[in-house]
């Protein structure tokens, strides 16, 4: 469910905006005419997946091997 909203209206429709969010759905903020912002819910962000694109980072050969002491002791 999507539902159009105003953003001089919001104050006064916060509790519906709310039960549309909390139903699933989401809250498109307009003033007048122009888009300004969506709002959905929380469980809808894109979340990271272990294991999705195997082999599509690989740590250098040498990534664990001890820094060098000019690592350590250079100022720039």
């Amino acid at each position: 469910m999507m539902t159009t909203v105003d953003i001089r209206e919001l104050w006064t429709r916060l509790e519906e905006v709310l039960a549309v969010i909390g139903s699933g759905g989401e809250v498109t903020l307009t003033d007048g005419t122009v888009l300004r912002a969506r709002i959905v819910p929380c469980g809808r962000a894109n979340r990271r997946v272990a294991g999705l694109h195997p082999g599509a980072i690989q740590a250098a050969p040498d990534f664990d091997a001890p820094l060098s002491e000019d690592f350590w002791t250079s100022q720039s």
